[in-house]
């Protein structure tokens, strides 16, 4: 039974709008205490409120605010405050400092003899928030993860294998692989990507290590090197997470794991295949449930050229509405912006899912599952029998999900969907070559949305600079030019050096029009229908993409590195 903390907190469940069961109340006070974080914890796991409504309720109760330390944004130079040995220790996180002081997460903030031992290590005043314990816990994991660290506890490990031979049997691999060093090392591993923001991992064998990749912000970065005969466990422990087959290694594999991260869970996708060396890893990061607010259109940077005739597509009340790109381009993010917009409580939106990354309040989310053969084209038939407003299609990957999607559009429902095509005027010959009929897709679609992901500049090494004549002769005509400030990071140890530190999208939007339609009918090519959406003012990305780099959002070389011959239509 735990420390009783607060005194009003039972008293604040029962006043609840969405609290149920008294009687259940009643047993977890008799189980853990009235008044005691066991008694919080047990709350959220009997799912008796939500997590956030239950901390909330608790801060509420010391008159102390709650804060997520997994969601937050944790500055740099609050850490250094307070060494992480210290935080471990007393099992607290340093959170911001203003003017001074620092706010930190504690599991009990009126600790006051706690606050008082801290605020002296910190050398500065101390201003105390509530946490979950968990979150703490996993929040000081993730944030003090370092490559030094990294690189000791393989070393540690290392050494702990000396005997280790590099043709185990998968008995062997396994029983290594659930050793406490292991999972050490691959959990580490995790919170790190997670601290630096990775979308990706990479874990490649080489002929005399394995070298570990993390794509930030678009870039590969090689982040540590270790031991071959270290590879080996390390894999099989990603591959026991993931449900995979230990003993197949000649074959690729696929699967998903997740980390409980505090009282949130981290997502994973992951691709093994065999390689020269061994079996090559790759982790796709996907969330972290309750993390990622949904981004609003009006803080998605879209230029207002795009932004306003996006917003009216996206009110129509049918029709198809295609997001285009690559693989992480951001195009669901696009669509889960657009229905923030749009969601309210007179309109039904569904979506169809692989898999869910942000939760939405008020919209009916469902993920797709291949192994029960609940595919894209199977949830959208039995969708269309919930009376929706607004369906949001993940992909559109083969004919019959096109097919089925272009039938929900023409009897009277709004589709959001993506495709992956490099330019928003090939989405069109892409649909038509997958099947689909033209004089389906014509009447049908209503808009296709392109973008890229590309860096933005590190504010914090942020500098300007006028490129050479001949540079600017090669993205402006000749008789408007003059000397214009491009922007630059000089590297900064904020940006690991880099110049860029997070991502901005270009966008490019195709609106139909009638002229289009008939293009469409009539089997025309893309340079045709391009001509035809620049009269109702379509703009390339490239076109886009300078206005952000004369805004000092993004590089030059940004442009270049990305440019397509599509961009420059």
């Amino acid at each position: 039974m735990g420390k009783q903390i607060s005194l009003r907190f039972s008293a604040l469940v029962r006043k609840q709008p969405l609290f149920s069961s008294g009687e259940i109340l009643e047993r977890l006070i008799a189980e853990h205490g009235d008044g005691t974080l066991d008694l919080l914890q047990a709350v959220i796991t009997e799912h008796l409120l939500p997590k956030d409504v239950a901390c909330g309720l608790w801060g509420e109760s010391l008159a102390i605010a709650w804060v997520d330390p997994i969601t937050s944004l944790i500055s740099e130079e609050a850490l250094e405050k307070l060494p992480a040995e210290i935080a471990g220790k007393v099992q607290c996180i340093p959170i911001y400092v203003i003017d001074n002081v620092v706010t930190i997460a504690m599991a009990d903030p009126t600790d006051t003899g706690m606050i008082r031992r801290v605020s002296q290590i910190a050398q500065c005043p101390v201003s105390a928030v509530f946490s979950l314990p968990a979150d703490i816990h996993d929040a000081i994991s993730i944030h003090y993860a370092t490559e030094k660290g990294l690189e000791e506890s393989l070393a540690e490990l290392a050494k702990s294998m000396v005997v280790l031979h590099e043709d185990l049997g998968a008995e062997e691999l396994s029983a290594l692989s659930e050793s406490a060093g292991v999972i050490e090392i691959v959990d580490s591993m995790v919170f790190f990507a997670l601290r630096e923001r990775a979308t990706d991992i990479h874990i490649e064998p080489q002929e005399q290590f394995t070298r570990v990749r993390f794509r930030i912000d678009g870039f590969l970065r090689q982040v540590l090197t270790f031991v071959r005969k270290l590879h080996a466990p390390i894999a099989t422990r990603i591959k026991i997470l993931s449900l995979l087959n230990i003993s197949e290694t000649r074959q690729p594999q696929d699967g998903r794991f997740s980390v409980n991260v505090g009282s949130n869970k981290a997502n994973f996708r992951v691709s093994v295949i065999p390689s020269q060396y061994g079996e090559k890893v790759v982790i796709r990061v996907l969330n972290i449930t309750g993390k990622r607010d949904v981004m609003t259109l009006d803080k998605s940077m879209m230029s207002q050229t795009v932004l306003r005739p996006f917003r009216r597509l996206i009110q129509c009340p049918n029709g198809i509405l295609f997001v285009t790109g690559p693989t992480g381009s951001g195009k669901t993010t696009t669509l889960y912006s657009a229905l923030h917009d749009i969601n309210s409580l007179d309109v039904n939106i569904s979506t169809i899912e692989d898999p869910i990354e942000i939760q939405l309040a008020g919209v009916n989310q469902t993920q797709i599952n291949h192994q029960i053969d609940l595919d894209f084209a199977a949830m959208l038939r039995a969708l269309l029998r919930q009376d929706p407003d607004v369906i949001l299609l993940g992909e559109v990957r083969d004919l019959e999900t096109a097919k089925i999607a272009t039938e929900a559009a023409l009897t009277g429902h709004l589709v959001l969907a993506t495709l992956h095509t490099n330019s928003a005027p090939q989405a069109i010959i892409r649909l038509i070559d997958m099947g689909v009929e033209p004089f389906m897709v014509a009447p049908t679609m209503i808009g296709v949305l392109a973008q890229r992901l590309v860096g933005r500049i590190c504010e914090k090494c942020k500098e300007s600079y006028f490129p050479d004549r001949e540079v600017l002769l090669k993205y402006f005509e000749e008789d408007g030019i003059k000397d214009v400030p491009f922007y630059r990071g000089k590297g900064c140890p904020a940006c690991r050096n880099t110049g860029y530190s997070g991502r901005i999208a270009f966008h490019e939007l195709v609106i139909m029009t009638e002229e289009m339609r008939t293009l469409i009918t009539e089997g025309k090519s893309v340079s045709a229908m391009v001509g035809a959406a620049k009269k109702a003012g379509y703009r390339p990305l490239r076109y886009d993409g300078l206005k952000k780099v004369l805004l000092g959002l993004t590089t030059i070389e940004q442009i270049e590195e990305h440019s397509s011959l599509e961009w420059a239509q």
